[in-house]
């Protein structure tokens, strides 16, 4: 019995990918700013004090 031919298919090692991928030249995706610590408590505390008079009028 020839065992090689058991397994399955191995895949394709040196295609080329699709033109897309890696392009040079090709615009860098930017990721968003991060907020500072400053921004971060402000908006915290914002949410904070918009939650806490839906909770005492219950």
């Amino acid at each position: 019995m020839d065992y090689s031919k058991s397994s399955n298919p191995k895949g394709a090692r040196s295609t080329l990918r699709g033109p897309d991928h890696s392009q040079k030249g090709a615009p860098k995706s930017v990721t968003p700013p991060r907020e500072t610590k400053e921004q971060l408590l402000a908006r915290m505390k914002a949410a904070a004090k918009a939650a806490s008079p839906k909770d005492s009028d219950s």
